[in-house]
């Protein structure tokens, strides 16, 4: 049998403050759990029903289907992304500070909210056409945010950037994939320092 899921360190509870009531609430967390564990196409709404402690009936109270359970959650996922880095970018000016700062919330994002990520990143094949389309438009505005700091860092002379679109490509890459491996260690932060030094050396900045 699954485990009855709860709220773990890799997931900040005001990601899922407006998810109500609480038990539609807990039925998203296990699904989290059970697409990130089995993968969406092998997790049956029976595991996450298990998993949230309730019965498989309960799963149709709040949700009309297991693919239903898929787009809210990319959809909470992608958005707290996209907000993070938006926030990072708030806080600074400078070129360089503005390039460590996305970097840096981007891989912490992923870090901090690792089960989550492998989800919104990994199983966004199984979404249906009409919802890909919502949660890409998320994606896209994301990732559109980095090439934008990658022209502007470009053109005030401060990057040295043969192939914006490649760099860019490479950057959320290497972020993604944290999502991947990351356990505990080192802390999101610390990572997000890391990965944000690779950043500025892999477009020819210092700082």
């Amino acid at each position: 049998m699954a485990s009855t899921t709860s709220a773990t360190s890799t997931r900040s509870a005001d990601l899922w403050a407006d998810v109500k009531p609480a038990a539609a609430r807990r039925m998203l967390l296990a699904a989290v759990d059970a697409f990130a564990a089995e993968g969406y196409s092998a997790a049956t709404t029976r595991d996450i029903a298990e998993r949230a402690g309730m019965s498989p009936a309960a799963v149709y109270v709040h949700y009309r289907s297991k693919a239903d359970l898929l787009y809210a959650i990319s959809l909470v996922g992608s958005q707290s992304s996209l907000d993070a880095v938006t926030a990072a970018l708030e806080e600074e000016t400078d070129p360089v500070q503005r390039l460590r700062g996305y970097v840096s919330a981007f891989v912490a994002w992923h870090a901090h909210n690792h089960t989550l990520a492998r989800v919104i990143q990994y199983e966004l094949k199984a979404l249906t056409p009409e919802h890909f389309d919502e949660v890409d438009a998320l994606r896209r505005r994301r990732a559109g945010l980095l090439r934008s700091e990658l022209r502007r860092g470009a053109r005030a002379g401060a990057f040295q950037i043969d192939d914006q679109a490649t760099t860019a490509l490479a950057i959320l890459s290497m972020g993604i994939d944290v999502a991947r491996w990351y356990t505990r260690s080192p802390s999101p932060r610390v990572l997000g320092t890391r990965y944000a030094d690779l950043a500025v050396r892999l477009v020819g900045a210092h700082g």
